[in-house]
């Protein structure tokens, strides 16, 4: 074990006695914390060293003592049942024994508080290693695993004990791991135990508006104990999760003392200083960046969701079906700001009932974001399954059948695209959609993945306006409007039938998702959102149509999760459900 000699400043205050005063020297510590915001690939154990090694690299020349990763940096998070396998976890063990031999060459480099599944006498747990000089000097165990929403730690780790603070250079780190630091008692009894200063590593995914929670959570921390806190947060695409990064610090009397940006790595050093009353207090020339808001946050998940999707799995680009409508518009928008405009191919696949207007709109949206489009009629697919099941259909009528072969044609000829060219079919579904089962399986459900999934129709509205009137940062796309205004202003239509309106099937969108979102996010009884002021027959059969519809979202392609209960994860409901809940 080695331990750093203390770096001191020397305060000297020299006092005359003649008048009745003393010379003293006062001394106060110094910590140099270096926070890396990285965003890691779950499994790509490699990759994930080497950009530890640069972070480390990085703050070796920013002088920094300590370096702080988020959590399971060293795997990515979440790693699910990748740990269950042992050949995973003797990776991760190899990983870490190259970061000590490579920090071991630099004397001068600071140590690092890395972030790993690690199994401490035969049990795995989610753990934080301090390496110093090339040598693991101490351990912690993540004590308050989550099993709620989209965590499942209980399956995977085993909780370690009560944590102790670490003692590093003098100083006396409390280093509880992200859910540890949800509630008090953790923090209360690393404080209690004589922790200084708190650093926190965090996997704390993406939900609209929840920055402002996780502020007040650090704040009310910082309150109890007293001390300052630095949350040092992945950012970076998982699958359905995104993690936005936006890693920042507080002072002990909670003031804001360092905030590194949203969705984007970074390696920032903050100097923390101890002062005359044993006070720790970060320098004031430490970075304090804003972190987005609203539909700025909102449209900025959806983009690095899509990019880190389509490039950590490979594929080339992504291709979208263009309807003339506002949810492929918007898709294509993001996948054009998150991808550009040479990687998102543009297809039309007109039918007869398809009006002029949407064939001239989606061209102009097309052009807007400085793409190609090409139109594929699905005339002749329509006529050949028209034939062709002319027999098994004698003496029926036309009805919903014929439109789901028109949307299972379009998803045949994407697919097709798709596995001609190596381009990922991005869905065009939104939330709304979803709810009530207004999509198609195998139809527009068809495709790797849904960039509205968990976004309302409302919504979708709302981030069209914005995007045209901002250009968000990150985004690679064009500047100024990129979704023409009569996209977002006529009636949303499937265009299946001759004049189909969406509020021919369904209730007016933003009576849709009030309703919605009281059952879903707010898990609202039917006479709860009549209370609201709902129709109480609409409410029924929007009930009605949310539970048929678990079939097919179970078969839905994962998508950016934006609200607190994704579809997923979030909202695990039985297929064979003889539950309603209808009268109360």
């Amino acid at each position: 074990m080695v331990i750093l000699s203390e770096t001191w400043d020397i305060a000297h205050y020299v006092i005359d006695s003649a008048q009745g005063r003393s010379y003293s020297n006062i001394m106060t510590k110094k910590l140099a914390i270096a926070i890396a915001q990285l965003n890691p690939i779950v499994g790509d154990v490699t990759g994930n060293r080497d950009k530890v090694v640069a972070a480390w690299e990085t703050a070796a020349d920013q002088a920094a003592d300590v370096v702080l990763y988020s959590e399971l940096v060293l795997s990515g998070y979440p790693p699910e049942d990748l740990v269950m396998k042992p050949a995973f976890m003797r990776h991760l063990h190899d990983a870490v024994e190259f970061i000590c031999e490579h920090t071991a060459k630099r004397k001068d480099g600071p140590a690092l508080l890395l972030t790993t599944p690690w199994e401490v006498d035969g049990t795995r747990h989610n753990a934080v290693l301090l390496i110093d000089q090339g040598k693991i000097v101490d351990v912690r165990a993540k004590n308050d695993l989550p099993n709620y929403g989209v965590f499942d730690e209980k399956r995977v780790f085993a909780a370690g004990p009560m944590p102790t603070p670490i003692s590093f250079k003098g100083v006396k780190l409390g280093v509880p791991i992200c859910e540890d630091v949800w509630t008090p008692h953790v923090v209360a009894h690393l404080a209690n135990a004589g922790a200084e200063i708190f650093l926190v590593p965090n996997g704390s995914p993406f939900e609209a508006d929840k920055d402002d929670l996780r502020r007040k959570l650090i704040e009310d921390r910082v309150r109890e104990s007293g001390k300052p806190m630095i949350y040092c947060n992945e950012v970076g695409g998982q699958d359905e999760l995104v993690f936005d990064g936006g890693s920042f610090g507080l002072n002990g009397d909670g003031s804001l003392a360092v905030a590194l940006p949203a969705f984007a790595e970074d390696v920032v050093l903050t100097t923390w200083q101890q002062d005359e009353n044993g006070k720790w207090r970060c320098a004031d020339d430490a970075p304090k960046v804003g972190y987005p808001t609203g539909l700025d946050a909102i449209y900025q998940a959806l983009v690095l969701g899509l990019r880190d999707y389509v490039n950590k799995n490979g594929f080339p680009g992504v291709v979208i079906g263009m309807s003339g409508g506002i949810d492929s518009a918007l898709s294509a928008a993001v996948a054009v700001d998150a991808l550009g405009s040479d990687r998102v191919r543009l297809v039309m696949m007109p039918s007869p009932y398809t009006s002029a207007e949407s064939l001239e709109d989606a061209e102009l949206c097309a052009g807007m974001l400085k793409t190609g489009i090409e139109s594929i009629n699905i005339g002749p697919a329509m006529a050949a399954f028209e034939q062709m099941l002319a027999p098994a259909f004698e003496g029926r009528d036309a009805d919903i059948t014929e439109e789901n072969i028109q949307a299972r044609s379009r998803g045949i000829i994407l697919m097709g695209l798709s596995n001609k060219f190596g381009h990922m079919v991005l869905t065009t579904g939104n939330k709304s959609e979803m709810s009530v089962g207004y999509a198609t399986l195998y139809g527009d459900m068809c495709g790797g993945y849904s960039v509205l999934k968990d976004l309302y129709k409302t919504t979708v509205f709302n981030l069209c306006h914005w995007r045209n009137e901002h250009k968000p940062v990150g985004a690679i796309g064009p500047d100024g409007m990129v979704i023409p205004e009569r996209i977002i202003t006529k009636p949303p239509s499937a265009e299946l039938r001759p004049d189909q309106k969406d509020e021919d099937s369904l209730p007016p969108y933003d009576v849709l998702d009030d309703i919605l979102h009281q059952m879903i996010e707010g898990e609202r009884s039917v006479r709860d959102i009549v209370d609201s002021g709902h129709d109480e027959a609409t409410v029924r059969r929007v009930w009605r149509l949310l539970d048929r519809a678990e079939y097919k979202r179970r078969q839905a392609p994962p998508g950016v999760k934006i609200t607190p209960r994704a579809f997923g994860r979030d909202r695990r409901y039985p297929i064979t459900n003889g539950f309603t809940n209808l009268v109360t």
